[in-house]
Parts: structure tokens; sequence; C-alpha cells
């Protein structure tokens, strides 16, 4: 019998369907489609969960013995501790140690599974507390490169308006926002995690599991981001065009990230120097300090191998990584012998260094290592800007913002900032991402920008940007830029001359993805002005405006700090605290100016806080009832800096005379020496 055409093509297209469902669907079967929160100890780890916890998730589910190896599948956020997985009762394999959004694919051996009833245990091998969620998990019959391989994405990233391609980061995230699973295919070379792709070339071939997904395009700070929505099936290869756009202008500012590692030289992380450089390209980093542990990395080669040495120009460092803190130090030799990182104080330190032409960086002052915290306030006066030892002080900048060890509040290591420049340092801020990975931490996230020439970031004057550093020509970036002008001349690193009274202009800058709320001016480390701004997207000029700030007959130091929200970029995320301080803690975008330094004595030079309270202190003989009373045209820094030295001097601040000389003070008098009075009661 003859069968008709139309009866034909039916048969056809269900033999067709029935296939794609044997293919991938009918291959897949949910083992549970919930999301579990786990936690692994008792204490909180981060409030935003609010449900009760397990303390293990134990799930049983039916399957055949496996004769060939299978993939098990599932979603997970906020991993930070190691969570092993285990199929009845044998390890096949750990939690993706990541805090973000994530679809996690892990293999299954095969013989693991057995007919009938099988176990699925996931739990903590680590007993520092975690809050983790985890679910939507399923079983694949396929092998695990098969699983997440079924569909092919081309993708090129253009610069708008210019036309050429751009090196950019891809990100991928699915129908539920978790970062999907992708794998960089030649000709192209990528630098791929899960939800990532660095290109150089500005062109990215991937493979990934069918779905829907929403792909974007960016490129750092400066940059827009496009983006583009995507159904893949089976076997689909599409191709797709995203063009983004330099918004932010910083013509005449380095882009610059002081403290960059590499996995091929430090041996943490997961950055090999070749996916290194795709990734500095990739968010419009132009001076990448390469700081790996106690050696000296030139990564020019690389740069240059991967076809991106034309985006940036690298400096070679070394993060000196000692039992007292840890210390960058640039720019040095590739190949030479490292700095002898086994000095026990900072004195010593500063010796071995012994080069003045260097930047030499504290790095993440408020974490600790090996035991030792730079500032802890068992040791550091935070407001005054020293400590319990006489160490020398062996740097010439500290990181203000490190965006791979954030603080639980951003102000603390400000504040720290602050009392380093009243106690007469002149540290130079530094913004810094500290990344060791591809994209668990962000490379660039957190950055300097150096006042100097970038119209050819392949041939940047490294002397004259590393100059303009020491000098504190700059300003710090996590998201947000704040310029400030004083005098409609005067800018960070400057000496204001003599004047009463200064005009300062603060602009609050960013992408169009990003927005502000509140900017604030600072004197001597005081806040002075504020002003909260609506929090609009869409435009890259948050916010301008002027205050008009009266000078006292000493010398003080503005700083402008400007913050937004921070939640709900697939393309930024923001890491949370490293070594928390608290359970609460709200992401930031932050921006900052360098000092501007204002000549209130009008004796054409800087002078610090601690110059005033030094001279009065000596002219008193250490009378503390003198020092106070002396102290009443003074603000309150130079108070705290008093304070300070009556305390190393030996004096006690909290005997029955200085109580009383404290009492009768004026209001910044009083105020300084009881912040310090209050610092030195935690000092051991």
């Amino acid at each position: 019998m003859k069968i008709p055409q139309r009866i034909r093509h039916l048969v056809l297209i269900t033999i067709v369907v029935i296939s794609f469902i044997h293919s991938g669907v009918a291959q897949k079967r949910s083992i549970d489609l919930a999301m579990h929160h786990l936690r692994n100890a008792d204490s909180t780890e981060w409030s935003e969960f609010t449900t009760q916890p397990e303390r293990q998730l134990l799930l049983k589910f039916t399957a055949q013995r496996n004769a060939t190896a299978q993939t098990l599948s599932l979603r997970q956020y906020d991993v930070k501790q190691r969570w092993d997985i285990l199929i009845n009762d044998r390890d096949i394999g750990n939690l993706v140690a990541d805090e973000k959004d994530l679809m996690a694919y892990i293999p299954v051996p095969d013989g693991v599974l057995r007919d009938g009833e099988n176990t699925l245990i996931i739990k903590c091998a680590a007993t520092e507390p975690d809050d983790v969620k985890v679910g939507e998990i399923a079983l694949d019959r396929r092998a695990y490169f098969n699983v997440f391989t079924e569909a092919n994405l081309d993708i090129s990233v253009f610069e708008t308006g210019l036309n050429n391609l751009i090196p950019a980061r891809i990100t991928v995230v699915n129908d539920k926002k978790s970062l999907g699973k992708v794998v960089g295919t030649p000709p192209e070379i990528v630098a791929v995690r899960t939800g990532y792709a660095y290109t150089g070339s500005g062109k990215a071939s991937l493979r990934l599991p069918a779905g829907k997904y929403t792909i974007y395009a960016s490129r750092g700070f400066e940059y827009g981001v496009d983006s583009a929505q995507v159904d893949l099936r089976p076997g689909d290869r599409i191709k797709k065009t995203l063009s983004i756009k330099r918004e932010v202008d910083t013509k005449g500012w380095i882009s610059c990230d002081t403290h960059v590692h590499t996995f091929t030289h430090s041996r943490h992380g997961d950055a090999t120097e070749e996916e290194r450089v795709l990734t500095i390209a990739g968010e419009g980093i132009e001076l990448p300090v390469i700081t790996d542990h106690n050696t000296n990395v030139d990564l020019d080669p690389a740069a240059k191998a991967a076809g991106v040495r034309s985006y940036f120009t690298p400096v070679t460092g070394d993060e000196l990584t000692t039992n007292v803190g840890h210390f960058n130090v640039f720019k040095t030799k590739a190949g030479t012998n490292a700095i002898d990182h086994r000095a026990e104080d900072w004195t010593r330190i500063a010796t071995s260094i012994n080069d003045a032409e260097k930047v030499v960086v504290l790095n993440h002052a408020r974490d600790i290592h090996n035991g030792f915290r730079p500032f802890d306030p068992s040791r550091h006066l935070s407001s005054a800007g020293t400590a319990k030892d006489n160490w020398k002080f062996p740097a010439n900048a500290m990181e203000v913002i490190n965006s791979g060890s954030q603080q639980t509040d951003f102000m603390t290591l400000y504040h720290d900032w602050f009392g380093t420049l009243n106690r007469g340092y002149f540290l130079t801020p530094a913004g810094a991402s500290d990344s060791h990975d591809v994209s668990r931490y962000t490379v660039g996230q957190a950055r300097t920008y150096i006042q100097g020439d970038d119209n050819n970031p392949a041939k940047i004057d490294v002397d004259l940007a590393l100059k303009n550093f020491r000098d504190g020509k700059v300003m710090v970036s996590a998201g947000l830029l704040t310029h400030i002008t004083v005098n409609h001349t005067y800018g960070p690193g400057d000496l204001v001359p003599d004047a009463r009274e200064v005009n300062v202009t603060v602009e609050v800058t960013g992408p169009a993805w990003t927005s502000a709320d509140h900017v604030s001016l600072y004197a001597n480390g005081k806040k002075i002005h504020e002003h909260k701004i609506h929090p609009v997207k869409k435009h890259v000029v948050k916010w301008k405006g002027s205050w008009t700030v009266k000078v006292p007959e000493h010398d003080i130091f503005l700083v402008a700090i400007a913050e937004g929200p921070g939640q709900g970029m697939p393309w930024w995320p923001i890491a949370k605290p490293y070594q928390p301080s608290s359970p609460h803690w709200t992401p930031k975008l932050i921006g900052s100016t360098g000092a501007v330094w204002i000549d209130g004595d009008k004796n054409g030079r800087r002078n610090s806080a601690y110059d005033y309270a030094k001279e009065i202190v000596e002219s008193s003989k250490g009378d503390a009832g003198k020092v106070i009373r002396s102290l009443s045209s003074f603000d309150e820094a130079v108070a705290m800096q008093a304070a300070a030295l009556l305390w190393k001097s030996g004096k006690d601040l909290a005997s029955r005379d200085v109580q009383r000389a404290v009492k009768g003070a004026s209001e910044q008098a009083r105020a300084g020496f009881e912040t310090v009075i209050n610092e030195v009661a935690m000092i051991k």
C-alpha cells in the first residue's frame, strides 16, 4: 500500500521529535527540584539566609547501575568552604568554591549508581560557618562533556562607533539567572570559567547546554554593557554580535590595578598567566601590576603571545609576603632575587626595601594572615595612625579598597587611611583587586586611576605614572569615579596655597549601569559635608555640586567619597567580605578621591596634624593640661595626635588629671582625646 506524502512527512517529524527527546531531555531526570539552605555550623554566616538550615543534604533516589559514566547537575549559591558530594558513600567531587549563583556539573564514574535506591549526600568538610544554597539536582545518563556541549554560540564584540573588535568579558546567564556552564572552542583563544569567557580578540566560540540564556558583553568600569537573548536547542550554532561603547571619560587618567596574581607563579587561585593577560585586556586595565608572592614576574611575553599587549603596559612587582603583613613593591625587575620576606618587624622590611623610587603598598591591613593583622585594634590606633610598637612604617601607600578582600564596613580602611595621613605618613590610597582567579574575584574591579597620559595604553610612561602615584595624584574606583577640584584648579596630590576659604567642586561619574546614592566630603578625616543622590541609572554623571569650606589656621586635607548600590549585575559580581566582622553586609559601589592638601598655615609646605601636635606636646613639656588647653584653635585630628603622643610617652590617659582637663577642653579637643582614650583601652 502506498503511504500518502503528507503522512510520510508526519511520520518523519515524529521520528525526529522522538530522537530529539531521547538524545537530550529523556536522558535527564530530576532528583530534587527544590533549593535547600545548608549550614555547617550553629552560627549564622550571612543574615540574608533567613530559612532554617540543614546541616547536610541527604536525598534518596532510584536509578539503575551505570555501566558508563554519567553526570550530576545542580544549582549552587554562596559556596565558600569545601562541600563534598557523595553518591552511595563514594566521593564524586565538590561544590564549586564560588559565591555566585551558578550551575555545576559533576562526573559520576561508572559503577557508582546501583539498581534500586541510591543515596546522595552533600556535606561540608570545613568547620568555619558557611551558609549555602543548593538544589535543582538532576542526573543525566550522558558523559560529562556531552552534557554541556549541546549547542554552539559564536560571539563577536565590537566597540560602538569605531567598528573594531575589542577585548571583552562575556557573561552567560540562564533563564533562572544562574551562570551557565560554557566551554571555549578553537580557533579563538579565551579564558573560560562557569558563566564567563574573556576574549582578547573580541571573538569567542562557546559550547554550552541547550536552553534559554542572556548573553552580556562588558569591558570593566569604563564601558557600557550590551546583551542578547538566545534560545539554544541541541545541535544549534548561533552567531551573535554585541557592541559596547566607552561611557566614562577617563582621559588623562591611567587605569591601574596594583595587586594582580597568576596561578602560574603564586600557585593558588586558578588564572594562568596566559589567562591573566586576557582578563586584564577584557576588563580594560591599562597599567596592571603583577604581584605574585615573593617573586618578580614579567607578563610582557604572555601578553604578546596572546595578542593583547597593545591594550596595556604590564609592570613587574612583588607581593612581599611576610609574617607581619603583605606589601606590594613595584616596579621590580623580572628574574632578579625577590626582597627578603623573612623580616619579623616593619623596620627591617623598610631597610630591606630601601628604595625611595619604589611604590610600597600596605595590603589588606585589616585582614589576618599568619596570625597577624597590621591594623588590629589590639596594636594599632586607627584614629591616630600609630601603633604601640616603634616600628618604622615601611609603606608609602595603602589599599583602601581591595575588591577581593572586602570589609564588612567599607569605610573601615578609609578611616585607617585618614589616621595615617594625620600621622604624617602621606600614604597614597590604592584600589586593587587582589585577583588570583579568572572569575571568582574580578581583576580590576577595584582600581586606581593615576594622573597621566593614557593615549597609548601599550606605551605608558611607567616611571612618570609611578611618580604621580607616590605623589598622591590618584582616584580610587570600585564602580564609581569621584573627581575633586579645589578653587577650580587643584586636585588630588596638590597643595592649595594660602586661603581662609576654598571652593570645592565634586563630580561623581560611572557607566550607565551604575548609580550613586550618597557623596561625602571629609576634612582631616572628619565628615564636613554630605549629599544624598537620587539613584538613577542611564546617566554617566551621577551628581555634580560644590561646597564652600572654611580653612583653619593649620593645614588640612580634603577627600570626597561617593557610594551607590551594588546588587544585581552578573557581569560585575561583588564578592562578600573575606573575613567578615558581622553577618550583615550590603554590597556597595565606591568612588573616592585622593587627598587635596590646603596650606592653612601659609608656610608653603604640607603639614600633618601630627606636626602641629608634636610642637604643642614638646612646648608643653608633656603637661597634659597645657597640651589640652593649647588645642583650642586646632581641629579634632590634631587633638587625636596629641593624645596619642602623650600615650606613647607613657602618660596614662585614664588618669584623673587628664580626665579633668578633657572635661574642660574645647569641643574638638575633647572629641579627639575621647576617641583615642577609647581606642587605647583596646590595646593589649
